[in-house]
């Protein structure tokens, strides 16, 4: 996993008119916390931690006012619900062999039976721990040839090396379903023959 720079400021001003302000200058307003130490208010450059957090768990090395040198990861991002901008991040402190529960996304490969069956993703992010600066960008899960009413359990996921998981090992991340629109056509069929009857 890659680290991505970026430089911060610590932030005096608060609340809605200053964050107002913040954002109208490209820039986005957020706090980095973690280790028991008091919460740091900081100023970020928009397009840059925009770009950053393309990347999920993304390791940022954040340079504070050039002076402090950080290591940290994205806990919570507050987008604007129509135009997607971000208007808020929550980072966590975190060091070098450090272990921390992130979510990484699953991705399915491989086609399922014939028959027209769906693939349900109940995780679409599972749990886990892992070092902070070796987290995994995410996991590929293998559907090849399932069939309707097969899953797939966390405990089946093949984890990197020094990935552990952090949710209940029968959890269902993945489950095959069986296609709804033949059955509901055929009931309807059904019904409007007892109907006639």
């Amino acid at each position: 996993m890659s680290e991505v720079k970026i430089a911060a400021e610590t932030r005096t001003e608060f609340g809605k008119g200053a964050a107002r302000r913040i954002r109208r200058e490209d820039k986005v307003p957020g706090v980095l916390y973690g280790h028991g130490s008091d919460p740091i208010h900081l100023t970020f450059p928009g397009h840059e931690l925009l770009l950053a957090l393309r990347t999920p768990n993304v390791l940022i090395a954040l340079d504070i006012d050039g002076k402090t040198n950080e290591l940290a990861i994205p806990k919570s991002v507050q987008r604007d619900p129509l135009k997607g901008f971000l208007e808020h991040v929550d980072l966590q402190l975190v060091t070098r062999g450090e272990k921390v529960q992130v979510e990484i996304p699953v991705q399915a490969e491989g086609e399922l039976a014939p028959g027209g069956n769906l693939l349900e993703y109940v995780l679409d992010a599972l749990p886990v721990e892992a070092e902070a600066t070796h987290i995994p960008e995410g996991v590929t899960v293998s559907v090849e040839g399932l069939e309707a009413g097969a899953s797939v359990l966390a405990k089946d996921v093949k984890l990197p090396s020094g990935v552990t998981l952090a949710v209940e090992e029968d959890a269902v991340v993945l489950q095959v379903l069986a296609a709804q629109a033949e059955e509901a056509s055929e009931g309807a069929e059904e019904g409007e023959e007892a109907a006639e009857a």
